[in-house]
């Protein structure tokens, strides 16, 4: 990336300067621009764009000014602290202590502006940055000769990408603030113009832009609306379906998945209405043996085929025949025969012995009482069973082990709340779950569902989903912003983490008080670690995400990939391999190598283009959508049409997007 250097401008001017999109990033010379604390703090906290803090100490400006300075633009929200080597050590304490407790990137700089010295004393600087505690050390000589450059660049073989940025001043080391990103420096140095270089051979970000991205275009600017989440608007169609009465649902939006529910719904007897984007539901008042049907087809749907084989156990007077289509058919249900039986219910498949698929027929009614099951397989059967325990006639407690998708059973009590349905959840765990009540360190779930309820109609907005948004908002932190509406920040939704992974990255992200416009913007991204067990729909642009993140990223949870739309570990694996991007699964985890957009620019490494499967998966369509930006050559997708599933506008909505 490019960071351009802005001094001499007051806080308007800085704000207008950064409204240009060839500014991915600046360093603000707080120094050089006469700027209040609160100007200071209204300047980092109220700009999208990545900010360097830098205050050089002089005769002019003491210690004690420049730490002020510093320390407000990094409780501000500053992405980057630059302090210099020389500076008192009290006060580098002092700065890293605040840039650890609020997130910002430290580094240490050290700038030698009569020449160059040798390779080991570059070398020994960098090591003395990284012992005083730098993310990143920032080396700056002056070049007399080719020699000298070749010195500065040799850094690069020495320490890991992304962890030092390295060049030279004068015009012998012009080329290497170019240059310095071939080799991985997160972002290099540029000038408003020429007129205001901040040290000799310092680019026009003008120039540098186009040397970097040729005429690649600036993505994203527009503002996108995001679709209702399918999570919450599925069961909250069942549940209306449940009612005794008449429910509305408003911020309602098709897709395959909502569709295959609605048409469930009306075979059970439910009445269907819609107007715009409100759905009105007139449920059956269901009960138990209510429901007279002899089948049920649920699409191509894997939550809803879960959801609907408890409720079918209890309210159907006999056995139910449930069907699908497409890919459903051949995904095994892992875990469905156990936990039904557990309960007293059978499912029968139509193929006899082997695994449990659709078509089925699945017997009722459910068992009462205490009642211990593994959620090793996923939260989908479990939420089916919290819609359909309630309905019967005695108290039910589950001792769900080994639960996975925990985000999801909470969504499923949350909407059956608004419904009339009261669940008691108490999550358990070890100490480190105790103390930071992470989901991903519970090992037990104990649910606790009285008997004899009844669903009462209600009137619901449907939340946006934070699956679709996901490959917008991995968009825009790679390639160039992305300004999302409609999403909840506080959401149940497992795949609200994607925020959590890309500050982990260090994207560069905010959000609107009053509008709750999410915005994302470009920014040196990292390797990250992520446990994904509880959103596996995040691992295709996950990856993605990885193979542009200077580093190795480990994500775990591949394990509960297999069972989905495709086989998604491999598909994953099999996509990133023929991109280019050294990637492998050892044991439960994904390991991707990734390289930073500019990097892979200039030293010729993007992703390879070409003809690519999407192995029938929306996910996968999604996540090749969005590594396409950054291929040597267009992506072909075999199947795009699968998109529908969850999001039948995505294609032209992501085109839109990248214009």
């Amino acid at each position: 990336m490019i960071c351009t250097t802005i001094q001499n401008r007051n806080l308007e001017e800085i704000f207008e300067l950064l409204e240009n999109p060839q500014i991915e990033m600046a360093e603000i010379r707080l120094d050089k621009c006469e700027l209040s604390q609160d100007e200071i703090e209204e300047l980092f906290s109220g700009s999208d764009t990545p900010l360097v803090a830098t205050c050089r100490i002089s005769d002019d400006l003491p210690a004690n000014v420049a730490e002020a300075r510093l320390i407000r633009a990094i409780q501000a929200g500053a992405a980057y602290v630059d302090v210099e080597l020389e500076a008192p050590a009290m006060m580098s304490k002092r700065i890293r202590r605040e840039a650890n407790e609020y997130g910002t990137m430290f580094i240490r700089s050290f700038h030698d502006f009569e020449g160059t010295d040798s390779v080991q004393a570059l070398k020994a600087l960098v090591e003395k940055c990284q012992h005083l505690g730098a993310g990143v050390a920032k080396i700056v000589t002056t070049a007399h000769s080719q020699a000298d450059v070749s010195k500065v660049m040799a850094l690069y073989d020495e320490f890991e990408s992304g962890q030092v940025i390295a060049f030279c001043m004068g015009a012998e080391g012009r080329d290497s603030r170019l240059e310095c990103l071939r080799r991985g420096a997160p972002y290099t140095y540029a000038a408003m113009n020429a007129e205001e270089a901040a040290a000799p051979g310092q680019w026009p970000v003008d120039e540098m832009y186009k040397a970097v991205y040729g005429e690649k275009a600036h993505i994203g600017a527009g503002l996108l609306q995001m679709p209702a989440s399918k999570s919450f608007a599925q069961r909250a169609i069942v549940a209306a379906a449940l009612a005794d009465g008449t429910s509305v649902l408003r911020g309602y939006s098709p897709c395959g998945d909502n569709e295959s529910a609605l048409a469930a719904i009306k075979a059970l007897g439910a009445q269907v209405a819609m107007d715009g984007d409100a759905l009105t539901i007139k449920g059956i008042g269901a009960s138990s043996a209510s429901f007279k049907g002899e089948s049920l087809h649920t699409g191509e749907s894997g939550f809803l085929t879960r959801m609907m084989i408890p409720l079918l156990a209890q309210i159907a007077d006999g056995p139910v025949h449930v069907t699908g289509e497409k890919t459903l058919v051949s995904r095994p249900l892992k875990g469905a025969a156990d936990i039904m039986g557990a309960f007293g219910a059978s499912i029968i498949p139509d193929s006899g012995e082997g695994e449990v698929k659709v078509p089925l027929t699945v017997s009722g009614p459910l068992r009462n009482g205490v009642i211990e099951i593994s959620g090793k397989h996923g939260s989908q059967l479990v939420s089916g069973l919290l819609a359909a325990l309630p309905l019967c006639d005695q108290d039910t407690e589950i001792h769900l082990t080994e639960p996975k998708s925990i985000p999801y059973i909470f969504i499923t009590v949350d909407v059956l709340k608004k419904f009339g349905i009261q669940i008691d959840c108490e999550m358990e765990g070890g100490e480190e779950f105790i103390d930071s009540q992470d989901w991903n360190l519970c090992d037990a779930i104990v649910l606790r569902i009285k008997g004899g309820q009844k669903y009462t109609a209600a009137q619901m907005n449907i939340e946006a989903d934070w699956s679709s948004a996901a490959a917008f908002i991995v968009a825009g932190a790679i390639f160039g912003e992305a300004n999302l509406s409609g999403l909840d920040s506080s959401s149940l939704q497992a795949d609200l983490s994607i925020m959590d992974i890309l500050t982990q990255a260090g994207a560069s992200m905010s959000q609107e008080e009053e509008s709750g416009i999410f915005h994302i913007h470009k920014a040196p991204l990292t390797a990250f670690d992520i446990d994904a067990s509880n959103c596996p729909d995040l691992f295709p642009v996950m990856s993605v995400l990885a193979a542009f993140c200077s580093g190795v990223s480990h994500i775990d949870g591949v394990g509960r990939l297999a069972s989905k739309e495709s086989d998604r570990g491999k598909a994953i694996i099999d996509m990133l391999t023929q991109m280019g991007v050294p990637a492998r699964i050892k044991g439960d985890t994904m390991v991707i190598h990734g390289t930073g957009l500019s990097q892979r620019i200039l030293s010729g490494h993007l992703l390879k283009g070409g003809e690519y499967t999407s192995s029938h998966d929306h996910r996968m369509v999604m996540a090749l959508m969005v590594a396409g930006l950054g291929t040597d050559s267009p992506v072909v997708i075999d199947d795009t049409e699968c998109v529908a599933k969850s999001f039948p506008h995505f294609i032209e909505m992501f085109r839109q997007f990248t214009i």
